[in-house]
């Protein structure tokens, strides 16, 4: 294979999203084998949140929830913070290869109050349960925690009510039809592309750089960064979105990529697996109300907004300001559930058990079980893919019929 035949195969065209996924859930396994921690991005912006409010003269280092996750030193000094700096990093290029930046302005303001509301529900929703989607997903369900079992099925269910609530008249943006006198050309410039796609280059070279030399200071701070920009690479090629993967199972019965997510935290859990039984810890987290309440406040809040955390950061670098406004939502939204966390702590969260499925099953019983409830999962994404063209054809054939 040539040089342009590779460029154009694997970094200009978007990536088939199931393979993609799947690479996901092996990354995140060996993020978590070589580092200890695991892939999560909105611990991390809480802690923006609290370093800004640290700025502007306030104490949240005080709070309880800072004492649970940590605000000391800066991003540069965090593991997630490197992390997620090589996400960004990733994305950049991976949209400059591509030539997919543009600036792309929201469509109307309701749909700038769409992506700020419901980016704070999804931020508070998602540190109440102490975990987004990839904290549940992609590494609570893999690292056997109970709670993101709980968090998934209720992300699920606020999914399918914030697909009907955005269904209503409200949020539909009239048309205005315009009369043009010939086609716009889509054709792209060029130049601007091998332009966009050298500076891509450069971005990817430099971040890999920094990785690579911070390695030799802060081994686990430069692997962290190697992995964000794998992980950056992925999302953005793959356009890897948990709120389309739920709101187009709700809204259009395609459950490709949700089917894709499953399969992709199947091939994790061996690989966690694994390393458990080598000694590293898992991430086990509270199985208490916060992680059901969390969970319907958080696939609510991103399908109203738009985006989830993968979704909205790789977006946002390409230009859709929509998303900025999602980004700046989560922020604002974790932010504000660290201040309210110690009245509401005890009675949602602490109180309740740290479940790990291992531990309560023993090593067979917890792997066996998490199959199994990943099977009847990718089980119950065909049966619905099934009933609900199934009811289509149906409606259709009975309005050809009212037609006729």
């Amino acid at each position: 294979m040539t040089w342009q035949q590779f460029k154009q195969a694997y970094l200009i065209r978007f990536w088939a999203p199931m393979p993609a996924v799947i690479a996901a859930g092996i990354l995140s396994t060996y993020y978590f084998g070589l580092t200890g921690t695991f892939w999560a991005v909105t611990g991390e912006f809480t802690r923006w949140g609290g370093h800004l409010l640290q700025f502007l003269g306030a104490n949240p280092e005080s709070w309880g929830y800072f004492k649970v996750i940590g605000l000391e030193g800066s991003p540069l000094d965090r593991v997630d913070g490197m992390m997620i700096i090589g996400m960004f990093g990733g994305c950049i290029a991976a949209a400059l290869w591509a030539n997919n930046v543009k600036l792309r302005m929201p469509q109307s303001r309701i749909r700038i109050a769409q992506a700020l509301i419901g980016g704070i529900i999804a931020g508070f929703g998602a540190r109440l349960a102490m975990g987004c989607n990839l904290a549940a997903f992609f590494t609570g369900i893999p690292q056997f925690s109970l709670h993101a079992w709980f968090f998934a099925l209720a992300t699920a269910a606020g999914s399918y009510f914030g697909a009907r609530f955005t269904l209503l008249p409200m949020f539909r943006i009239p048309v205005t039809l315009k009369k043009v006198s010939k086609a716009t050309s889509i054709k792209q410039d060029e130049n601007q592309a091998r332009r966009r796609f050298r500076i891509g280059m450069l971005v990817f070279v430099g971040i890999v750089g920094w990785g690579l030399l911070t390695m030799f200071d802060a081994p686990k701070l430069g692997m962290a960064m190697l992995f964000g920009v794998g992980f950056g690479l992925l999302i953005e090629r793959a356009q890897i979105c948990f709120t389309s993967a739920f709101r187009d199972m709700w809204i259009t019965g395609r459950t490709h990529m949700a089917k894709a997510i499953i399969l992709g935290m199947a091939v994790s859990a061996i690989g966690i697996y694994s390393y458990v039984q080598l000694g590293v810890s898992p991430k086990i987290m509270w199985a208490g109300p916060n992680a059901v309440i969390g969970g319907l406040l958080f696939g609510f809040g991103i399908v109203l907004a738009g985006g989830c955390e993968t979704g909205w950061m790789y977006r946002a670098v390409e230009g859709q300001v929509h998303f900025w406004w999602v980004g700046l939502g989560n922020v604002l939204g974790s932010t504000l559930l660290a201040y309210y966390w110690d009245d509401i702590a005890q009675p949602l969260a602490t109180n309740w058990d740290k479940v790990n499925l291992l531990t309560s099953l023993g090593n067979e019983g917890g792997l066996l079980v998490t199959y199994a409830l990943l099977a009847l999962s990718f089980g119950s994404m065909l049966l619905w893919e099934k009933r609900f063209f199934a009811r289509k054809a149906k409606r259709d054939e009975q309005l050809l019929t009212e037609a006729v």
